[in-house]
Protein backbone atom coordinates (compact mmCIF):
# COMPACT_ATOMS: atom_id res chain seq x y z
CA UNK A 1 0.00 0.00 0.00
CA UNK A 2 1.13 3.83 -0.46
CA UNK A 3 0.09 6.45 1.38
CA UNK A 4 0.63 10.42 0.50
CA UNK A 5 -0.39 12.82 3.21
CA UNK A 6 -0.79 16.46 3.54
CA UNK A 7 -1.06 19.04 6.33
CA UNK A 8 -2.89 22.31 6.21
CA UNK A 9 -0.52 25.33 6.52
CA UNK A 10 -1.73 28.51 8.94
CA UNK A 11 -0.76 31.42 7.00
CA UNK A 12 -0.67 29.55 3.16
CA UNK A 13 0.29 31.68 0.42
CA UNK A 14 -0.39 30.32 -2.79
CA UNK A 15 2.49 29.89 -5.48
CA UNK A 16 3.48 31.90 -8.13
CA UNK A 17 5.63 29.78 -10.91
CA UNK A 18 9.32 31.45 -11.21
CA UNK A 19 8.48 33.94 -8.12
CA UNK A 20 10.72 33.34 -5.84
CA UNK A 21 8.90 34.94 -3.29
CA UNK A 22 6.00 32.98 -3.37
CA UNK A 23 7.54 29.69 -4.54
CA UNK A 24 6.67 26.17 -4.50
CA UNK A 25 5.84 24.64 -1.02
CA UNK A 26 6.33 20.72 -2.17
CA UNK A 27 6.94 19.43 -5.69
CA UNK A 28 6.25 15.70 -7.10
CA UNK A 29 7.51 13.87 -9.52
CA UNK A 30 5.65 11.45 -11.18
CA UNK A 31 7.13 8.71 -13.63
CA UNK A 32 4.08 7.70 -16.56
CA UNK A 33 4.36 5.25 -19.33
CA UNK A 34 2.46 7.52 -21.68
CA UNK A 35 2.97 11.16 -20.90
CA UNK A 36 0.64 12.25 -23.42
CA UNK A 37 -2.01 10.19 -22.49
CA UNK A 38 -1.45 11.86 -18.34
CA UNK A 39 -1.41 15.04 -20.24
CA UNK A 40 -4.65 14.60 -20.60
CA UNK A 41 -5.94 13.63 -17.65
CA UNK A 42 -4.40 16.30 -15.50
CA UNK A 43 -5.69 18.72 -18.11
CA UNK A 44 -8.91 16.92 -17.59
CA UNK A 45 -8.95 17.32 -13.68
CA UNK A 46 -7.78 21.10 -14.46
CA UNK A 47 -3.94 21.29 -14.10
CA UNK A 48 -2.15 22.86 -17.00
CA UNK A 49 1.36 23.39 -18.47
CA UNK A 50 3.56 25.59 -17.07
CA UNK A 51 3.98 28.85 -19.23
CA UNK A 52 7.37 28.47 -20.92
CA UNK A 53 8.89 24.89 -19.52
CA UNK A 54 9.63 22.35 -22.85
CA UNK A 55 9.84 18.74 -22.20
CA UNK A 56 13.50 19.50 -21.31
CA UNK A 57 15.48 16.01 -20.05
CA UNK A 58 12.26 13.91 -20.00
CA UNK A 59 10.34 16.17 -17.38
CA UNK A 60 7.12 18.01 -18.07
CA UNK A 61 6.11 20.78 -15.50
CA UNK A 62 2.36 21.64 -15.20
CA UNK A 63 0.78 23.60 -12.56
CA UNK A 64 -2.50 22.48 -10.22
CA UNK A 65 -5.60 24.15 -9.99
CA UNK A 66 -3.95 26.83 -6.90
CA UNK A 67 -0.71 26.59 -8.80
CA UNK A 68 1.44 24.07 -7.13
CA UNK A 69 3.56 22.70 -9.89
CA UNK A 70 4.20 19.11 -10.31
CA UNK A 71 5.89 16.83 -13.02
CA UNK A 72 5.23 13.95 -15.19
CA UNK A 73 8.72 12.10 -15.53
CA UNK A 74 8.71 9.99 -19.37
CA UNK A 75 12.47 8.90 -19.35
CA UNK A 76 11.99 6.09 -16.96
CA UNK A 77 13.69 7.66 -13.94
CA UNK A 78 16.83 6.13 -12.59
CA UNK A 79 17.25 3.64 -15.27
Amino acid sequence: MRQLAFQRAREWRPPVWRDPERGQQLHVDILVDDIEVAEQAVLALGARRAPGETDAEGFRVYLDPAGHPFCFTFHGLGT
